[in-house]
């Protein structure tokens, strides 16, 4: 009977060293800007932090509001038909602007995104995933840009 060969030990880096592929997304650090009731919202900070080449980027950052995220979601079902596209938080009519409103909507805006920037085929699919997470890139005649203020504009 032959004896199995020792079991070989893991490097350092092997064992610490980031994943082969990792995504990491956080929406952190609102911002509600605006003077009057009229034209107020609130801003959301998207950081990401990858090794998947799908992304152009392996760390940006960039700042969206929710209206960005309600037309992403759409521009995400229109050229998505295979995947089905998790809902957005609710929209808040009173107390929008409340710590635990924008709380609990930055959460909800977090797990969104984690879940359609982990999708395997939106990474690879989307022609607006990438430009919508990482900030001023052009995709198939859309582009997202932050603008001074950093506040988002889509463009078509």
């Amino acid at each position: 009977m032959q004896a199995l060969p020792e079991p070989r030990q893991q490097t350092f880096e092997e064992i610490y060293g980031p994943p082969e592929n990792f995504l990491e997304i956080e929406v952190k650090n609102p911002q509600t800007h605006g003077s009057s009731p009229r034209n107020m919202y609130t801003s959301y900070e998207i950081h990401t932090r990858t090794n998947i080449p799908a992304f152009k980027l392996r760390h940006s950052v960039v700042r969206r509001r929710y209206s960005d995220f309600e037309y992403f979601r759409d521009i995400l079902e229109r050229e998505s038909a295979r995947v089905t596209i998790p809902p957005l938080p609710g929209k808040v009519f009173t107390n929008r602007f409340s710590d635990d409103v924008i709380e609990h909507r930055r959460e909800g805006l977090q797990r969104f995104l984690q879940i359609v920037a982990g999708h395997p085929l939106l990474q690879t699919g989307s022609k607006v995933l990438g430009a919508f997470i990482q900030g001023k890139q052009k995709h198939a005649g859309c582009s997202f840009t932050a603008l001074p203020g950093h506040v988002s504009v889509a463009k078509y």
